[in-house]
């Protein structure tokens, strides 16, 4: 196909980005804007040799899971790529993604998969009580899905082309801000606090961030809600050492009824990466409270916690009963963040070693155990490609009963990989945020003494493509 060709086609699949995939005569296209089972008239973009790129003309015959979506930024923001599919579709997706990269990636035959159904969110689980997409009802394409379910979101400030200083998120693919008042996935606590920053760089005649000149100070507003708790934090990325009139700015901040936390996180950089390193606090305490079941968390800005509770109470679950513990178990928890897994964990182990990256995320995790009265933990800071082969080489024959994995998107390290394999664990959980990493390391420990018992998919981001995956898998003797 050539560029600017008009063509027809039926849109069969989804790629990673929420871009619709149809075929003309063999050659692929991906076409944002359309969902599973939409006969479209489009128009080709860009063509490469075996795919391209179009654009949506028309709509010539909906899909019957097609649904109005409830946010008039759903199209250009680059966060909710599914929101014009019905959930259930959404739900049959992402769990046909999981077992589509097992199968692929993994090289695992599908009929021998042991997937479990995707476990979704249930009308009235909003943890933030949405009425969004209440009054589309249900109608022959089913429940819109969820909204209002986000404990942490992070909105880039900036200005129009009038300029005017606006605040929303990134359009898919770039770093241009869509204007939104409100976003339809975080708590509805976060509208206030994004006018009350905006009036105050206003009446200060305070600059938003340029990210092309790099000029400017404000860079994002990270704001995080207690689900439980109700307690709320503010963390004001800023491209300066300091912030003028921020007393002023604090003092406003903390009248809004939950508020706990007002900081500044100093970001100079000329980089992608929304924090940088340095933390200053303006009012209030560092850190908000939440729960996970009967459990306690202190959670910094830069803290990793997950974002949908309702799903987490879930996916932990899960996790805890792939564990298998009986109590005596010794357990190594891998990426533990602030300790959220470990001290599941621990309530049913022996001991619990907990590795993580970042100080403030360790921190945060020795200070879970004490205020939860947990003593059978112990936790490392570096990366756990380096700290877990490094604790084996000084512990010759050193084992673990039970391994727990939550990486980031990019996986495993090898390194990893190899020292888990060693410590010949009975069992390993693999909690995974990208299952086209987790089928790749799961072929690799596959091949190396273990078989794969559960697949257990979650629905962690309602309206977005990622999809969250818990795996039990058992060493074979012999």
């Amino acid at each position: 196909m050539e560029k600017n060709q008009i063509f027809e086609t039926v849109i069969e699949d989804m790629s990673e980005n929420g871009e619709g995939i149809g075929k003309v005569d063999g050659y692929t296209l991906f076409i944002k804007d359309t969902v599973i089972g939409d006969r479209v008239q489009g128009k080709v973009i860009k063509a490469k040799k075996s795919y391209g790129f179009g654009r949506l003309l028309k709509v010539l015959e909906p899909s019957p899971w097609r649904v109005e979506p409830a946010c008039p930024s759903a199209s250009p923001c680059g966060g909710c790529q599914l929101q014009a599919m019905s959930y259930g579709r959404q739900l049959q997706f992402k769990e046909d993604k999981v077992r589509g990269h097992l199968i692929r990636i993994g090289g695992f035959p599908e009929q021998q998969l042991p997937m479990e159904p995707i476990i979704g969110m249930e009308p009235g689980e909003e943890a933030f009580g949405s009425r969004a997409g209440e009054s589309l009802g249900r109608g022959e394409a089913g429940w819109p899905g969820p909204f209002h379910y986000r404990n942490k979101s992070q909105y880039p400030f900036g200005r129009s082309r009038d300029g005017r200083i606006i605040y929303g998120f990134y359009a898919g693919r770039t770093h241009s801000i869509i204007e939104a008042e409100e976003c339809l996935l975080g708590a509805p606590a976060d509208r206030k606090i994004l006018e009350t920053v905006r009036e105050f760089m206003e009446e200060f005649a305070l600059e938003p961030y340029d990210e092309e000149a790099h000029r400017g100070l404000l860079r994002h507003v990270l704001i995080r809600n207690g689900y439980h708790t109700g307690e709320i934090l503010v963390c004001l990325v800023i491209n300066g050492k300091s912030l003028p009139h921020g007393s002023i700015l604090a003092e406003r901040l903390m009248r809004i009824p939950g508020m706990v936390s007002v900081s500044l996180n100093i970001n100079r950089e000329r980089t992608n990466v929304i924090l940088g390193k340095d933390m200053v606090y303006l009012a209030g305490r560092s850190y908000i409270e939440d729960r996970i079941g009967p459990l306690r968390y202190r959670i910094s800005p830069q803290s990793f916690f997950q974002v949908n509770p309702v799903q987490t109470e879930k996916l932990y679950g899960k996790a805890l009963e792939f564990a298998g513990l009986t109590g005596r178990e010794t357990v190594w928890d891998l990426y533990c963040g602030i300790g959220t897994i470990s001290l599941f964990l621990a309530q049913r182990a022996g001991k619990v070693y907990g590795v993580e990256i970042v100080p403030a995320a360790i921190e945060n995790a020795v200070e879970n155990a004490r205020i939860n009265g947990i003593s059978n933990t112990e936790f490392f800071t570096g990366r756990a490609e380096e700290v877990l082969p490094r604790w084996y080489e000084a512990h010759p024959g050193g084992k673990a009963d039970v391994m727990v994995v939550d990486p980031p998107r990019k996986g495993c390290g090898q390194a990893l990989l190899e020292t888990m394999v060693k410590m010949e664990p009975v069992r390993i959980v693999y909690v995974s945020c990208d299952s086209a990493t987790l089928a790749r390391d799961l072929k690799y420990l596959c091949g190396n003494g273990y078989r794969l018992e559960k697949v257990q998919p979650v629905d962690m981001f309602p309206q977005g493509v990622h999809v969250e995956t818990v795996v039990k898998l058992s060493r074979q003797e012999g």
